[in-house]
């Protein structure tokens, strides 16, 4: 289940998560003069609630909602996990994605930038705060969480996805999939991912956040392999476009220029 907006050239947003609500519509604004298309995936409603939760699938929904609109290779977006899942597109069906803008993603070079991510957040939350996302995640380990603890844990690390604690906008979060199976697949999926992306034809550009919890290396590692461009923000963190409004448009349109 999607929404389209606008008028102009081709545009796909995809979201984080894996398993998030869909909250691309945030980055609107910035976004005249495209048609642009976003869609639910697949966990939370609207969308469907079954499985399976692996990257090749909801790779392969990614197709389908191509194809559901008839577009044959739009430029995308994708941003965090949807970056990561980008990343996939252009390994597996390069010839379905015109250009591609990666931001903050999880990269494709070792762990994809995760374990510095982990102990990043972890040293920039309140201790209290830290104490409680490791109750749940050992509350993990002895069965899947409920609705409201997965909810509970994604809010209490949210604000320290921002440049500061101070900088925090709301979580637009209102549901979760299940992404025990996602995580499994991602991590499974990510050694041969690096060799797959080398060669890539497509245009793409990455921007990343320098106060990213996510290290810059995570898009700087994957670009260089690819051979493309990192646009580095120095005071944004892992939502520059709340930071720093026109920012993902200004990259973007530096990669339509770069395709001509």
């Amino acid at each position: 289940m999607g929404w389209v907006t606008g008028t102009g050239p081709e545009l796909l947003l995809l979201h984080g998560g894996p398993g998030m609500t869909d909250y691309m519509q945030s980055l609107l604004p910035e976004l005249d003069g495209y048609r642009v298309a976003s869609f639910q995936q697949r966990g939370v409603s609207p969308s469907t609630l079954a499985g399976p939760f692996d990257v090749p699938t909801l790779r392969e929904d990614v197709v389908d909602v191509l194809d559901a609109l008839g577009w044959q290779a739009p430029a995308m977006v994708g941003h965090s996990w949807g970056g990561h899942l980008l990343l996939h597109l252009l390994a597996a069906a390069p010839m379905r994605v015109g250009a591609g803008l990666v931001v903050d993603p999880l990269g494709a070079v070792g762990d994809g930038g995760l374990s510095a991510f982990e102990a990043e957040l972890s040293r920039r939350l309140p201790k209290a705060t830290v104490a409680r996302l490791r109750e749940l995640d050992a509350l993990e380990e002895t069965g899947p969480l409920t609705r409201a603890e997965h909810l509970e844990a994604m809010e209490l690390a949210w604000p320290g996805y921002f440049s500061s604690l101070d900088a925090a906008q709301p979580i637009p979060q209102t549901a979760h999939a299940p992404t025990e199976a996602s995580w499994a697949s991602i991590r499974a999926e990510l050694p041969a991912l690096a060799q797959r992306l080398r060669g890539c034809t497509v245009p793409t550009r990455f921007v990343h956040g320098a106060l990213d919890p996510l290290p810059v290396t995570a898009s700087t590692d994957t670009a260089e392999l690819m051979g493309a461009v990192v646009d580095v923000l120095p005071a944004n963190g892992h939502f520059p476009w709340l930071e720093d409004p026109g920012c993902v448009r200004r990259s973007l349109d530096m990669l339509l220029a770069s395709v001509g």
